[in-house]
């Protein structure tokens, strides 16, 4: 079994080829933990969650490590706001963050790194990275100097003014160069900090990543896949490969491997739209495995634009698979895999080509318990307990409107003589408890609840 990622820095799918033969390192950037997780904050944790999966399917080792952000800014704030200590905020919702991905069938990383958990070894590698000369200190402040490393900006491929335009970070009087970036900064009695060789201060955000993957690994070892949302391409993850090529002899990572954002209606989630959606407002009214489903319709490297359908869809696939199989009686852990959801998750993880799999399969396995079997434990490769009843399909709130449009498409394809698709929207609305009757050129429909 080849396994093949999309590269971020060489822009194209290559084959996978670990370091070691036997062994694999990964790393994804996890949670800043400042709130309530949302269905961006899934999808960045399912996405790896499936790679995992296939790694661990042909490698013996797999060290997958998914750090905890929990010195940020932001969470300074949301403390100062409820008048709470940093510590109580993050320790909120870090439990919150755990809680919401073990509903969702998330397996736990092999390690899990804090922040605060790895401050002598952040405060380390800022002091080789200034003792290599990559780095200087201006204004109590630690920055890394970008014109010292002649490779600056090969992951983004971004020009000078690109990476100040998309730069998260002000242009600062203490910086030789607008694009240099902190590794150190002062913390004054509203911030968390500790005392370091510069003063009492806190980490920048990119060298956090860096050091608690060297600590890890091995500073002269070379990671060999290292994930995330695309938003962290630049500056966080450039900032990155500067910082771990410059502190060891050994390269930074070999593979890069990015998902794309979610939107919700073609929009981007914002509180000032009011349309962000949390994983505990999806789990009052949607099973763990349905939302899961939902996060893995489209391919990963693609924006996943959310509307109403995108959960009424997944709803109506995890009915139409737990149909099909009945009461069939199955190991829940096989002893192996199907080879046709490896061969298509090695592509560059397919999800939708395995969910299409996972279609076709049902469409035999009333009358074939082998395709029966075949379905059962494909889909629990993804992550999706079909068996398990404490995953029971929860009753969907009724959406008129958009049963009043499937009605209207049926209608449609009745009238162009596309009986097919006409079966299958009813197939569609029976799945969402909708039963739907013709009378007198009129279909009338009524909601059938438990």
């Amino acid at each position: 079994m080849t396994i093949k990622l999309f590269n971020t820095i060489n822009r194209k799918k290559e084959e996978f080829i670990p370091v070691n033969k036997d062994k694999v390192t990964m790393y994804v950037c996890g949670p800043t933990v400042y709130s309530h997780p949302h269905i961006g904050n899934a999808r960045a944790a399912v996405i790896p969650d499936i790679l995992f999966r296939l790694l661990s399917s042909k490698y013996d080792e797999v060290v997958y490590i998914r750090n905890i952000t929990d010195v940020d800014d932001k969470i300074s704030e949301a403390a100062n706001k409820s008048n709470k200590t940093v510590n109580d905020i993050s320790s909120k919702f870090t439990k919150i963050y755990h809680a919401n991905m073990r509903s969702l069938g998330i397996i736990s990383p092999t390690f899990e790194p804090k922040v605060t958990d790895s401050i002598p070894a952040i405060i380390n590698a800022i002091q080789n990275i200034l003792d290599l000369g990559y780095a200087y200190i201006s204004e109590k402040h630690v920055l890394f100097d970008t014109v010292k490393y002649k490779e600056y900006g090969q992951l983004s491929k971004k020009n000078f003014d690109e990476m100040i335009d998309g730069a998260r970070v002000e242009i600062a009087s203490y910086k030789k160069c607008p694009r240099d970036f902190v590794l150190w900064k002062p913390s004054d009695s509203t911030m968390p900090g500790w005392d370091s060789p510069w003063g009492i201060g806190r980490p920048g955000w990119h060298i956090e990543c860096t050091s608690m993957i060297k600590e890890i690994i091995g500073k002269e070892s070379t990671l060999d896949i290292h994930g995330g949302g695309n938003d962290l391409i630049f500056p966080h993850h450039e900032n990155e490969i500067a910082q771990g090529n410059c502190m060891s002899s050994a390269k930074y990572c070999n593979y890069w491997f990015h998902n794309g954002i979610v939107l919700v209606d073609k929009k981007k989630m914002s509180k000032s739209l009011g349309n962000v959606i949390l994983i505990e407002d999806l789990l009052k009214n949607h099973s763990p495995i349905t939302i899961r489903l939902a996060l893995l319709s489209a391919h990963y490297r693609q924006p996943l634009n959310w509307t109403d359908r995108t959960i009424t869809d997944s709803h109506t696939l995890i009915t139409k698979y737990r149909s099909s199989i009945g009461n069939i009686e199955v190991t829940e852990k096989p002893k192996q895999t199907d080879n046709e959801i490896l061969d298509i998750l090695s592509d560059d993880l397919n999800t939708p080509e395995a969910i299409t799999y996972l279609s076709k399969l049902s469409r035999y396995a009333k009358n074939n318990t082998q395709d029966a079997k075949k379905l059962i434990n494909a889909a629990l490769f993804l992550g999706i307990n079909l068996l398990d009843k404490s995953q029971s399909t929860k009753v969907e709130q009724v959406d008129e409107d958009l049963i009043n449009k499937l009605i209207l498409e049926r209608n449609e394809s009745r009238s162009q003589g596309n009986y097919k698709k006409a079966d299958e929207i009813r197939d569609k609305l029976v799945a969402m408890r909708v039963k739907i009757k013709d009378l007198d050129g009129k279909t009338v429909w009524e909601y059938i609840s438990n």
